[in-house]
């Protein structure tokens, strides 16, 4: 083992961040006496009232000094708080719906709530006693370093005492190692306070566990509708770029080729074979863009709402379909997109799997529910399970919970098919 690695594992790591976790805690005892310094004299001039009440014929004095001395809490949080953060760079955050220094409507709510409860047991039982030991720790520090340093203060003693006390060397030796034992011992014993102090603070003066779980499912609720958001957004920009972009050049190239095939007519067979196939891949390419631009997001949604967009993909299909839409108002993007989608891969997997005749499609908003129902008179034996089936509905599935919907299906072997289809909508 080098010397260096030596100094570090041995001399250096008791007092590595001890200097930090000492400061810690010497605010916090400051803060304390502070705090017991303001209430004492607040009890003082309040006794001294209350003594001139009792003469006067009015006892609600003590009433008030106890008020007074609970409605100073809000503020020592406050303080606790910003000691945490400047000194150790730990955050302690806000139960939530608890002011800060809340005002005489708040006092009330603020003691009758949990974590006024709690911030109440950190100052009046927890942080009295993590300050008598930090108390004694800035003991321990000063008698260490008294006793570390004793031979320096030997030194600055007349020569005369060293004379009249013989031995002493060896008697400051023996206090040389004890100091130097008690300051490494302080150190460990002052950076475990400040790990104590720490966890009590985030305990009592912050959120409990149950607030933070509930702020971090809000916290996840919000980032995933800002992600189903940014999607959706996203497939709306794709759509446009299709239709204008490259729908366009199509639409141009199909156009040219029929001119060259109408107003040509020199060309050999060969070529104008090649011209017609060319047409025919065209318009065949136009018509598959065009069913994928529906599919990413149908114009006729953004502008015309679930009503046309279903009866769109309903004349569409080779089999009757009856639409029945009844919102009184439109939902939010989000919610009609899932909708619209929904109902276009059900359709499809009505005509691809279910041998059905006919198809019915429902929408209505029941309360503060999108409710969508699909129903097929079909062979039935569908399963939210059966993706691997060909079916697809367990992919329905996942997409109506990311908005918080559930979805059923109810297809017994040899029908009906009925899938419904619930979503959260703002009444």
């Amino acid at each position: 083992m080098s010397i260096r690695t030596w100094w570090a594992r041995y001399v250096r790591r008791p007092f590595q961040g001890a200097g930090r976790a000492t400061a810690l805690l010497a605010a916090g005892v400051a803060v304390l006496l502070g705090g017991l310094l303001a209430v004492g004299l607040l009890w003082a001039l309040l006794a001294a009232f209350s003594l001139w009440s009792i003469v006067s014929g009015w006892a609600g004095a003590w009433v008030v000094a106890v008020v007074a001395a609970v409605a100073a809490a809000p503020l020592l949080t406050w303080t606790q708080r910003q000691r945490f953060r400047l000194l150790s760079g730990v955050g302690i955050a806000v139960p939530e719906g608890l002011a800060e220094r809340p005002g005489l409507r708040g006092m009330v709510l603020w003691l009758r709530s949990a974590a006024g409860r709690r911030q109440l047991r950190y100052h009046f039982l927890a942080g009295p006693l993590i300050v008598l030991g930090g108390a004694l720790m800035l003991a321990c520090w000063v008698a260490g370093a008294a006793a570390a340093t004793v031979y320096l203060w030997i030194w600055v003693t007349p020569t005369h005492w060293r004379i009249d006390n013989p031995g002493y060397t060896t008697t400051a030796a023996y206090v040389t190692v004890a100091g130097v034992a008690l300051l490494y011992g302080t150190g460990w014993f002052t950076k475990a306070l400040a790990r104590v102090d720490t966890a009590a603070a985030r305990t009592l003066l912050g959120p409990s566990r149950e607030e933070q779980l509930a702020r971090r499912v809000t916290d996840l609720a919000d980032s995933r509708a800002s992600v189903i958001d940014a999607a959706d957004a996203e497939r709306r920009r794709i759509e446009r770029d299709l239709h204008d972009g490259a729908q366009q050049r199509l639409v141009a190239l199909a156009v040219n080729l029929g001119l060259a095939k109408a107003t040509l007519g020199d060309l050999s067979d060969e070529a104008r074979a090649v011209i017609d196939d060319a047409h025919r891949e065209a318009k065949e390419a136009i018509t598959e863009l065009g069913n994928l631009v529906r599919g990413l997001h149908p114009a006729v949604l953004e502008d015309r709402g679930l009503d046309a967009a279903l009866s769109g993909i309903a004349a569409r299909l080779p089999i009757p379909v009856r639409v029945a839409v009844d919102l009184p108002r439109r939902p939010l993007p989000t919610i009609e997109a899932v909708a619209y989608f929904v109902v276009s891969e059900a359709l499809t997997n009505v005509v691809k799997h279910a041998r059905a005749t006919r198809a019915e499609v429902i929408v209505e908003q029941i309360g503060g529910t999108l409710l969508v129902v699909v129903t097929d008179d079909g062979v039935g034996g569908a399963e939210l399970g059966a993706a691997t089936q060909g079916t697809g509905l367990a992919g329905l599935a996942k997409r109506v919970a990311s908005v918080d919907g559930t979805l059923s299906c109810h297809s017994p072997v040899g029908g009906p098919t009925v899938i419904t289809v619930e979503l959260p909508c703002a009444p």
